[in-house]
């Protein structure tokens, strides 16, 4: 089908597809990128474990909206806390300095990134994953997370979050 000059094809990236990457100690599945969206979006499947938390940080150039499918994560966006269950949605506008921790799981859920390009930055400060699971746990190597942020048009400008005392 063509619209405007342009072809449109349906695409398809199911269950088990899509490129594997490990990211810090997440799993990483990237199954749309800008390039096959037309740069709308970037999606990526993550699987995490209790306790995982991107540094605070800022993406300036991206909306993003995560998707939980199992566990439990508490989302900080600015001044607001956000506890998220499977089914819930949680929008980060760009621009706002956030994060989140795993609290149970492990966790498994969608990020989006609109318009499309960020979910390269996964790429290119992961590593091709060995297997279909989580990777060995090892400290985040913070110099190339705040180095491949800056190529992404993103500041890391604090730490972790913890996770709540049980």
């Amino acid at each position: 089908m063509s619209v405007d000059g342009m072809t449109q094809a349906a695409r398809a990236v199911h269950a088990g597809e899509g490129d594997l990457v490990w990211f810090t100690n997440n799993l990483m599945t990237v199954k749309a990128t800008a390039e096959t969206t037309g740069g709308a979006y970037g999606l990526v499947e993550a699987l995490a474990p209790v306790g995982a938390s991107p540094p605070l940080h800022i993406q300036h150039g991206e909306d993003e909206t995560f998707y939980v499918l199992e566990g439990e994560l508490t989302f900080r966006c600015g001044d607001d806390t956000i506890a998220a269950r499977p089914g819930s949605c949680v929008f980060i506008p760009r621009g706002a300095p956030h994060t989140f921790v795993v609290e149970e799981g492990p966790a498994r859920f969608l990020s989006m990134c609109t318009p499309g390009g960020f979910e390269r930055f996964f790429v290119a400060a992961g590593q091709p994953a060995e297997y279909a699971g989580l990777p060995p746990e090892t400290p985040p190597d913070v110099p190339l997370l705040k180095r491949v942020s800056e190529e992404f048009n993103a500041d890391i400008i604090g730490p972790p979050m913890a996770p709540r005392s049980r």
